[in-house]
């Protein structure tokens, strides 16, 4: 190195010295009122935060996964029979356990309801609900609905008084929005972070059948699932329900106002009630619109055949461009609204047809297979299910003709309290009660649920039939 080099070298360094002491002595002026701002900003977090963490519950859950193990090779068993050793027995199941969040909804005749997600006690076996002050409850699952992935759950906590939430309108929220999100993020009790909304009626995520995410940037973990994403009033906006492993900063949320109808069902019902179109469609592309002569809706690709759309009049190559008075944005928007009609009302829905404006009257239905999810959820409890017997089942089995009316157990589960009780597949329960006086006929199943539900852990009565052969049994819930 010269002379020169070394002189000017010398010349960048005290330059930069310059600069960073200038930088250092730079005042920056910050008034009382900025410190206003700052201070009222924090003191709404710690409101929020404050009113929400009592009522979020920490949720852990046992389940069982049964795996299945490949054939033995003869040869592998005679090794071990040949040297006298055991030979080694694989199990088929073993137990899962895993952490998740809720928030309580409602409390009513002593049982506290929790909203969560579905992936958070779908599989479980055993459910345990820690609240904020540490006592722990076992759960019960009042309905579960995977379409959604929200689920609601109970627990008995009588005349004991819980905190809880208060419901928001996600219909209201705008991006951009401050959001606060509480949850037991890797077990860590009670989190509480924040962000603001960055997308709404996200969908095509493949994350569940039905989709339209809230997307915010608050920190959100495994553990944070089922937990409540909150404004800035405390109100509750949506269920923190997923994550994107492979990103940073992008969490969503399902809609408080989809969990709500959701949970009222649930609560109604027994299951959870949707509207039915009956149509195949896709999003008008630009290439589409341009071929159909439109600038938005949706096209019906086709139409199933005895379906409330068929009936309405609506055609292969009809664009839906209005449902109800409202304009329809894309596929995911006009099912949205389709769902959340209810079952038997007359709704106007605008087409555009070989270029031409009509508006169809159609009467939505009720969505085929529409989940009894809470009867499916209680009938697993006991280890069997049932259908009702028709015509073509009684004439199959041959069924006794004296046998008017009643539901057939189509399978039952091993060690399971059924199979406990005595019952078989295809046993016909006739009758079902909690006492002898109170028996009533079973004509669907829904008669029997109702029974079920009454119970509890005293079990019900059963009329059984077998053959030619009529007997009772008391079904009990599993300890």
């Amino acid at each position: 190195m010269n002379t020169g080099q070394l002189l000017r070298g010398a010349t960048a360094f005290i330059a930069v010295l310059s600069l960073v002491s200038s930088t250092a002595k730079a005042k920056v002026d910050v008034s009382p009122k900025d410190y206003q701002v700052a201070e009222s900003l924090q003191k709404v977090f710690e409101s929020v935060a404050e009113k929400v963490k009592p009522a979020v519950v920490n949720i852990s859950t046992v389940s069982e996964v049964r795996v299945s193990h490949p054939p033995i090779p003869p040869e592998f068993r005679d090794f071990f029979h040949e040297f006298g050793i055991p030979f080694p027995q694989f199990p088929n199941k073993f137990k899962t356990r895993a952490l998740g969040s809720g928030f309580i909804v409602k409390v009513k005749d002593g049982w506290a309801y929790i909203l969560t997600n579905n992936h958070v006690v779908a599989n479980a076996k055993k459910i345990r609900v820690k609240l904020s002050d540490g006592s722990v409850y076992k759960a019960k699952v009042v309905g579960k609905d995977p379409k959604t992935d929200v689920a609601l759950i109970k627990i008995k906590v009588g005349n004991k008084k819980v905190p809880v939430v208060e419901l928001g309108d996600s219909n209201n929220i705008k991006v951009g929005e401050f959001v606060i999100a509480v949850g037991n993020p890797y077990g860590l009790n009670w989190t509480v972070t924040h962000g603001i909304v960055s997308a709404k009626g996200r969908h095509g995520l493949g994350l569940n059948p039905i989709e339209d995410f809230i997307q915010t940037d608050a920190a959100i973990n495994p553990g944070n699932s089922g937990g409540p994403l909150c404004d800035i009033h405390g109100k509750v906006i949506g269920i923190n329900s997923a994550i994107v492993r492979e990103a940073q900063g992008l969490g969503f949320a399902v809609p408080i106002n989809i969990a709500k109808k959701v949970m009222n069902d649930l609560l109604k019902y027994g299951k959870v009630i949707r509207g039915w179109l009956g149509v195949y469609i896709e999003d008008v592309s630009p290439d589409l619109a341009q071929k159909f002569n439109v600038k938005g809706g949706v096209l019906v690709t086709k139409v199933m055949p005895g379906s409330p759309a068929e009936k309405g009049g609506l055609k292969s190559g009809d664009i839906i461009v209005k449902y109800n008075g409202e304009d329809v944005k894309n596929v995911a928007d006009l099912q949205l609204k389709v769902i959340n009609t209810p079952p038997g009302r007359r709704v106007p829905v605008t087409i555009i047809r070989d270029g031409k404006t009509m508006v169809l009257n159609v009467k939505i239905g009720q969505m085929p297979g529409t989940e009894n999810l809470a009867t499916v959820d209680l009938m697993s409890k006991f280890g069997l299910s049932v259908q009702k017997l028709t015509p073509e089942l009684r004439k199959r089995l041959g069924i006794p003709n004296w046998v008017k009316n009643g539901v057939i157990v189509t399978s039952v589960k091993p060690g399971s309290p059924a199979e406990d009780a005595g019952l078989r597949e295809g046993d016909i329960i006739v009758e079902a009660g909690i006492t002898p006086r109170s028996l009533k006929p079973v004509r669907k199943v829904d008669d029997l649920i109702k029974v079920i539900k009454q119970s509890g852990s005293s079990g019900v009565l059963l009329k059984v039939v077998r053959g030619e052969g009529v007997f009772y049994v008391v079904l009990k819930p599993e300890e």
